[in-house]
């Protein structure tokens, strides 16, 4: 099965081979990055904020230094640019959250997950777009315009890590670190055609990843990780993706390694109260009928499946909860401790009913979102409809997709798997593989099985 590809420049760990190989300098590497955005970012507008004069001078350094040394395997990125979303503080460069009062406020240091990347060997060329407040399936707002998917101009590419999967999608960088609360990387992802990870929850910190109002004195740290969200990588090709996992993660993860042909696989294409769109749905059954024809064991329906309609309340209120910070809903109701903790004991039911299911059970297959990439609106899509099948929907419905995997923090990989048309559009499809928390490197791996069947 085909899907829609946009490039063939070299991914992150294509880059580096050839940098170490002395077949490119990492100044050119970087210059070639910066040349294709220049070219492409006119129409696309993924790029929010350019870090290209620190940029060239880190390749130059590492130019130098590279002449009497040699990166170790702690440096699998040595050479690589790369892009971030807006959210992440990266020293000099403005942290906005789509707010123009904070288009001047200059972080005064790194992202723990940036320092990371850069200690891998990565140079951060730049930070991606978002939708305000980072709470929308598209990506605008009045600071940096509105990025456009690389496929269709006239559609998104999602959000709120939409301008990181445009850039990785459009050739501009090999690969982009986004932030996944409500599907915020995988449905860029399965909007723009290229592949992302939500991490399991905890792996990745986002220390540095905070709202612009909040501190930027020097000894500010951010008390804790946002329950929920996560942050996670995009890019073209598993391999890459399995590096930035290890590359972000905290602890080392354990690869189990099985093959796919001895996994057993429950895909679920069909839940109460969030229809998929045709385009969607037809792209799946010919994945999964390929799947099935290659001998790979899938069923359709299983009782050991968690109630998602019950879960997905549960997810909404605890999510909302969160994004407001505990502030009062827009009927004036702020939650009480009771309310949390009581989220709280409906959380770990569910993480302790999908352990059950994943004892019976290697990955879950799903779509990550009913619809492809969605046309421009000046509506927020939680605010609106999507059109699913010719009738509007809550656009809202659609989280019912990334929930499945958020409210129990587990890993989820999106594959692109082919292409669906909408309204006469040829667009990019994606499916998530989900997995048991910490799996993260076996999601990657099965996906990258799944893919080779699917694209071989």
């Amino acid at each position: 099965m085909a899907y829609p590809q946009l490039t063939d420049k070299p991914g992150a760990l294509e880059t580096s081979a050839a940098v170490l190989a002395g077949k490119i300098s990492v100044a050119e590497a970087v210059d070639a990055a910066i040349v294709r955005i220049e070219h492409l970012d006119d129409t696309i507008d993924a790029l929010a904020t350019p870090n290209f004069e620190q940029a060239y001078k880190l390749a130059e350094a590492l130019d130098e230094w590279l002449i009497e040394n040699q990166p170790g395997p702690q440096m699998p990125l040595f050479g690589v640019p790369m892009t971030i979303k807006e959210s992440f503080d990266v020293a000099g460069l403005p942290t906005t959250f789509g707010h123009p009062q904070y288009r001047d406020a200059l972080a005064p240091r790194d992202a723990l997950l940036v320092k990371r990347l850069k200690a891998a060997g990565a140079i951060i060329i730049g930070k991606t777009n978002v939708p305000v407040d980072l709470t929308d399936w598209q990506s605008f707002n009045p600071v940096y315009g509105r990025t456009r998917n690389p496929h269709d101009p006239a559609r998104s590419p999602g959000g709120s890590s939409g301008g990181s999967a445009a850039a990785v999608a459009s050739g501009m960088v090999p690969c982009d670190y986004g932030t996944d609360i409500g599907g915020s990387v995988r449905v860029p992802a399965h909007f723009c055609g290229v592949w992302g990870h939500k991490t399991t929850w905890g792996l990745v910190p986002k220390q540095g990843h905070d709202f612009p109002g909040k501190s930027r004195s020097p000894g500010f740290i951010a008390a804790h990780d946002s329950p929920l969200s996560i942050a996670g990588p995009l890019a073209r090709n598993p391999q890459d993706l399995a590096v930035l996992v290890e590359v972000g993660a905290d602890f080392p993860l354990r690869r189990r390694a099985k093959p796919l042909k001895d996994c057993r696989l429950l895909a679920i294409t069909d839940l109460p109260g969030a229809p998929i769109d045709s385009s969607v749905a037809t792209a799946t059954e010919a994945a999964l009928e390929t799947l099935a024809r290659a001998g790979v064991r899938i069923d359709r329906a299983s009782d050991l499946l968690p109630d998602q309609a019950r879960h997905y309340r549960s997810y909404l209120k605890m999510m909302n909860i969160v994004m407001a910070r505990g502030a009062p809903a827009p009927d004036g109701k702020r939650a009480s401790a009771t309310d949390w903790f009581d989220l709280l004991d409906a959380q770990a039911a569910c993480m302790a009913e999908w352990e059950a299911l994943f004892a019976a059970y290697d990955f879950v297959l799903a779509p990550p979102a009913p619809v492809l990439a969605v046309p421009h609106s000046e509506k927020a899509v939680f605010r609106g409809t999507i059109t699913v099948n010719g009738a509007e929907e809550p656009g809202g419905s659609g989280l019912i997709w990334s929930g499945m995997a958020t409210f129990p923090g587990l890993p989820s990989t999106v594959l692109p798997i082919g292409s669906g048309t909408d309204l006469g559009a040829d667009l990019p499809c994606g499916m998530q593989v989900i997995g048991p928390r910490w799996a993260d490197l076996d999601c990657i791996a099965a996906a990258e099985a799944i893919g080779h069947i699917l694209h071989d």
